[in-house]
């Protein structure tokens, strides 16, 4: 059975959501960092998650985007270019959650917004018309 594409627009949406509220906590005065990193990293994991789901391959529930855009790669190879990216945000899905490193500066989260935007680019561009804006 084909995947379902209603499914398939839930996990791009809730990426989306991820990446409005990156945005939103960056243009705070003063940024809060720590909750925009999350939620960059929170954006290109579900955008990871989408095309896998519509390639129909079981993932782990994990948040080790390094993993994902291999499991990525193995449908599609040139998913390797996004791993020297995407890899590094991985920790920003628990290192930020609680009190002891120091938040992540203006300029990390912004780089890692530009992740987001180019993976999001990247992984539409793999997907049906109909899921691109």
């Amino acid at each position: 059975m084909p995947p379902d594409l209603a499914e398939l627009l839930r996990w791009l949406q809730k990426a989306k959501h991820d990446a409005i509220a990156a945005e939103a906590a960056m243009n705070l005065s003063p940024p809060i960092t720590d909750i925009a990193a999350f939620h960059c990293q929170q954006a290109v994991e579900k955008l990871l998650k989408a095309y896998l789901f519509w390639q129909g391959v079981d993932f782990e529930k994990t948040h080790d985007l390094r993993a994902l855009v291999l499991l990525c790669a193995d449908k599609d190879p040139a998913f390797t270019t996004l791993e020297p990216e995407a890899a590094p945000l991985t920790h920003y899905a628990v290192r930020f959650r609680y009190p002891g490193p120091p938040d992540p500066t203006v300029d990390e989260v912004r780089h890692a917004l530009a992740v987001v935007n180019e993976v999001r680019t990247f992984v539409l561009d793999r997907l049906p018309p109909e899921c691109r804006p």
